[in-house]
């Protein structure tokens, strides 16, 4: 009883506060709304069903560990043993569709198409059969981050030999899978893949060379992604009728004044991130600025040619127009100036952005150091992506809010209704062409290096608990409502 008399008066709180901001026009019924998680935050059985090695695998059993409270991804949420139990409850919810990640190491235990992992295809095929029994849609990533340790040992992302390695798996995940799949992600957040995994170390494999291995990682991910859109375009789009997408993380660049420098610094840092990888599959190159910034550095530090690897002509003929859609992942802003007098001699991505970037103190915070709560930033980056690629059709693939672990979540209920409906603001006031929405996240899961110490789930899980419970969260309450109206005002139109 408590706990409902709290969620009536978060909403009647929100909503007087924040009502007469809130966009009142409910979603178009063709708008997906749902959920995301991904297969290593989640799934657990590390090393059952004859699944391989993978590199978090790999981070999370080092020891000295480099994950918060030593925690692993070796059961999670034990996903792999409750899908079931997970789409009754999407289903309870009400979502249109379900994001999930597929594991490269349970379908390919050595990494190589030579052995694939029957057990593996038919867990993935059974989920998927669970959600469209249930009216879920499936939307699939094939890349989230867990390649095969065994694939790491060669090289991993900065070694050539990935691009066709990559091609090969999602051969077999288009073939296996694809008739019942109409959207899919080649890659989620290749940045955080790039420059977190081969250049500050934040990430796994936590390789530390910035300014030299990520781009290496940027330019093959690139045309992994480029020969796997192909591929299902020439062999098996007739057939499936699916869309290809990729989905990169970017936040929102605010200029720290009207200046033309500002005005500029945000443009760069905009296409440093986002741009890096949507520039490539869109427009067929790098971005200028990232180009233009790059080759002076290098010329200053004494390289001989440009850290950024060139594409040749023939590559960016191949990448141009490679997706049929765009993800965003977005979860806060920034503000960034210019930097009058730079350093030249540090290498890495954002040292070669050449901005200077901050979150102001008095932006409300989260439970992860990094996320501060900005709602307008999304509206603002959606019209910025519209015109910046053409218009391209824009699915919010990850969104969310953390705190360290409540039932009586009201700031991420706040959090969800500034976002989706500035969302929505730029959809009807702007004409951005945004064609869903799939929260961040389903339920409380492995937060890579962070662990269990950061939660940005729907549903509680309780990770004490053999059973792992999951509980409704008063944000789930809140969001199975949006699902019922569509709309997050108290009051809609039509």
């Amino acid at each position: 009883m408590a706990r409902t008399s709290l969620l009536v008066f978060c909403i009647c709180f929100i909503n007087g506060i924040l009502s007469y901001d809130l966009n009142d026009n409910k979603f178009p019924d063709d708008f997906l709304f749902g959920v995301a998680t991904a297969a290593y935050q989640i799934e657990g059985a590390w090393n059952e069903g004859g699944k391989g090695e993978n590199i978090w695998d790999n981070v999370c059993h080092r020891v000295p560990s480099p994950v918060v409270n030593n925690d692993t991804g070796d059961i999670a949420c034990d996903s792999y043993h409750k899908y079931k139990e997970d789409v009754a409850l999407l289903k309870d919810l009400g979502v249109d569709v379900y994001r999930f990640s597929l594991s490269w190491s349970r379908i390919l235990p050595n990494g190589f198409d030579n052995k694939i992992n029957v057990e593996g295809i038919n867990y993935y095929k059974n989920l998927i059969r669970e959600l469209l029994d249930n009216n879920i849609k499936p939307l699939v990533t094939i890349y989230h981050w867990d390649l095969p340790q065994v694939l790491q040992d060669a090289g991993g992302w900065e070694s050539e030999f990935i691009i066709d390695a990559y091609l090969d798996y999602a051969r077999v995940c288009f073939r296996e899978f694809g008739d019942d799949v109409k959207y899919w992600l080649t890659f989620n957040e290749p940045k955080q893949t790039c420059h977190e995994g081969y250049a500050s170390g934040g990430k796994a494999p936590l390789i530390i060379s910035p300014g030299v291995g990520e781009y290496m990682c940027s330019r093959n991910l690139l045309l992994a992604h480029s020969k796997a859109w192909h591929l299902y375009n020439n062999e098996f789009r007739s057939k499936q009728q699916g869309r290809v997408g990729i989905t990169i993380d970017s936040n929102w660049y605010e200029p720290a004044s009207n200046s033309s420098e500002d005005l500029a610094a945000s443009e760069t840092a905009l296409r440093f991130n986002y741009g890096c990888y949507a520039d490539p599959v869109i427009h067929g190159d790098w971005p200028k600025q990232m180009k233009e910034n790059i080759a002076r550095r290098s010329k200053a530090q004494g390289y001989r040619r440009s850290r950024l690897p060139e594409f040749t002509e023939e590559e960016i003929k191949y990448m141009r127009n490679t997706v049929d859609f765009l993800g965003l992942n977005t979860y806060t802003s920034s503000v960034v100036r210019a930097i009058a007098q730079p350093d030249t001699t540090t290498l890495g991505l954002s040292e070669d952005t050449e901005v200077d970037e901050w979150q102001p103190e008095d932006w409300e915070g989260s439970a992860s150091s990094w996320l501060k709560v900005a709602p307008w930033g999304a509206r603002k980056l959606l019209k910025w992506l519209k015109y910046a690629y053409n218009d391209t059709p824009i699915m919010v693939t990850e969104n969310g809010y953390s705190d360290e672990g409540t039932l009586n979540d009201e700031r991420r209920i706040n959090y969800y209704q500034g976002y989706i409906s500035n969302i929505r603001d730029a959809m009807e006031k702007d004409d951005v062409n945004v064609i869903g929405y799939t929260a961040w996240s389903f339920m409380d899961n492995f937060e890579w290096l962070r662990g269990y110490s950061e939660h940005f789930g729907l549903y509680h899980v309780d990770f004490n608990s053999p059973n792992r419970t999951r509980t409704k969260k008063d944000s789930a309450i809140w969001y199975q409502n949006l699902m019922k109206t569509r709309c997050v005002a108290e009051k809609c139109k039509n």
